[in-house]
């Protein structure tokens, strides 16, 4: 364990962020599972809504730091790419 003032407020702001972004990377897996289970139903509805959010949420956690402007833009990009095809497909 540290034993500097420093190193030891250190230790507790990795851990404070540490459960932050366990929170965030769980919501991103999870809003990412939506978008896929509505384009595997095949409900275009349900997609594109699904997919409003995660647009939405994602670029919320640019402004927040939480992910990188093009790491959001790809993962909405690719999202967007599977709803987009559903109606081509059907």
């Amino acid at each position: 364990m540290a034993n500097h003032k420093s190193a030891l407020k250190r230790a507790r702001q990795t851990i404070k962020r540490t459960e932050r972004n366990r929170f965030y990377k769980t919501r991103i897996k999870n809003i990412t599972r939506a978008v896929r289970e509505a384009v595997e139903s095949g409900d275009a509805q349900k997609a594109a809504e699904a997919l409003k959010i995660a647009n939405q949420n994602f670029h919320k956690y640019v402004s927040k730091g939480v992910l990188k402007k093009n790491t959001a833009a790809r993962k909405v990009s690719r999202l967007a790419k599977l709803v987009n095809g559903m109606g081509s497909a059907a």
